[in-house]
């Protein structure tokens, strides 16, 4: 094992959404990962070829037995750090909450992934992504003016507010955990690190610098030198030219008028020249635009498909794409100059690792032949 993470055990609770990105990024960093998943667990997302759940060790349990319980406490005994997904109450009607848990290693850090936090009206009911960020204005501020709000990707509930937040307070907590010697529960709502995330823009609000409508604001593509463009050949290129040395760069490379420079925050005029960049960036093609801009300091880049992006030349040359057991993955985003974080190996068929990961707990092979037997383990 390398990484900062590499005398850590963690256990994951086989679930969906930010707990596999969050469990992925603790074994980038070195942890030893064993997911436990349902003795059953035939679903397309733990197949090895679905790599999110790389750099792990798989065991199957069924929790719902008793003895499948007694399995997962024998192995909390030697674990660091538990995650669980699961609605608030589940957990404890297994009988592995974390008081239950906690009492066979006190040292435990009890991670809890919830959408809505463990207490609230809303803690019991489900949702996902989209609903998590409904309600923290962060969805209402995304999209066009006068149309639905735009459906994001996943990235800010699930793995923004969730996934990051909660191994934010997974660490700190372990990094207490060695001064005190005792460990905590740690909870992250997604509703809650999204309201995080948003902090800036609540701040802006108060202080009169953004209004509540979209496409009304500098960078939720009201402004005319923050939105992306189409392209004469059907593609389109992103700009982010928010300061006036890099809005001065944009003019020049569109080759429009010196004097627009100086009028780049009349609101009144955002949205003709709205209309004037997008009639001059269909005049090029993307590539076309990208020469025009190699050269200039005007935050214009090229919108790149999933397909594109491995091999674009920052990419290639930052090594952002890694190839782990012939497959093109995305490399650990954060560099260590002493323990370096590495994406080991794709993710293990459920259940690969039931014999040896029973062994190291203790658990002799008549017992662990009876445990397949009776269905406990796969």
């Amino acid at each position: 094992m390398t990484g900062p993470l590499a005398d850590i055990t963690v256990l994951e609770l086989g679930g969906i959404g930010p707990l596999p990105l969050l469990a992925m990024t603790l074994a980038d960093l070195g942890a030893r990962v064993v997911r436990v998943d349902p003795v059953h667990a035939n679903v397309p997302r733990v197949s090895p070829t679905f790599w999110i759940y790389r750099g792990r060790e798989s065991l199957t349990v069924d929790l719902r037995q008793p003895q499948g319980r007694d399995v997962l406490l024998q192995l909390v005994e030697h674990a660091d750090v538990l995650l669980e997904g699961y609605r608030p109450g589940v957990v404890e009607r297994l009988g592995i909450g974390p008081e239950v848990c906690r009492a066979r290693n006190p040292r435990l850090i009890y991670g809890r992934m919830t959408g809505w936090g463990s207490s609230g009206p809303l803690a019991d009911k489900a949702g996902h992504d989209l609903n998590y960020i409904s309600i923290t204005g962060a969805l209402g501020a995304m999209g066009p003016a006068g149309s639905p709000p735009t459906v994001p990707l996943n990235l800010i509930g699930d793995y923004g507010g969730g996934a990051m937040m909660l191994a934010l307070g997974v660490l700190a907590a372990l990094a207490e955990t060695r001064v005190s010697g005792e460990g905590q529960v740690v909870e992250a709502a997604m509703s809650d690190g999204t309201l995080t995330l948003m902090a800036q823009w609540y701040a802006m609000r108060d202080a009169g610098r953004w209004v509540d409508e979209r496409e009304a604001n500098v960078i939720d593509g009201g402004a005319p030198f923050y939105r992306c463009y189409e392209t004469s050949d059907g593609r389109y290129v992103a700009v982010g030219a928010v300061e006036n040395k890099f809005y001065a760069d944009l003019i020049d490379g569109l080759e429009l008028h010196p004097s627009l420079v100086g009028c780049q925050n009349e609101r009144a005029r955002w949205p003709e020249l709205r209309e004037l960049f997008a009639a001059t960036f269909k005049t090029r093609s993307r590539a076309e635009w990208e020469q025009v801009f190699a050269e200039r300091d005007a935050c214009v880049t090229p919108v790149l498909s999933m397909a594109e992006a491995p091999e674009y030349a920052h990419n290639a040359a930052r090594d952002a794409f890694v190839e782990v057991d012939g497959q093109l993955q995305v490399a650990p985003p954060v560099r260590f100059g002493r323990t370096p974080a590495v994406a080991r190996n794709s993710a293990p068929a459920p259940g690969a690792d039931n014999t040896r990961i029973l062994e190291e707990c203790g658990i002799d092979h008549g017992e662990i032949d009876s445990l397949r037997a009776s269905g406990v383990i796969g």
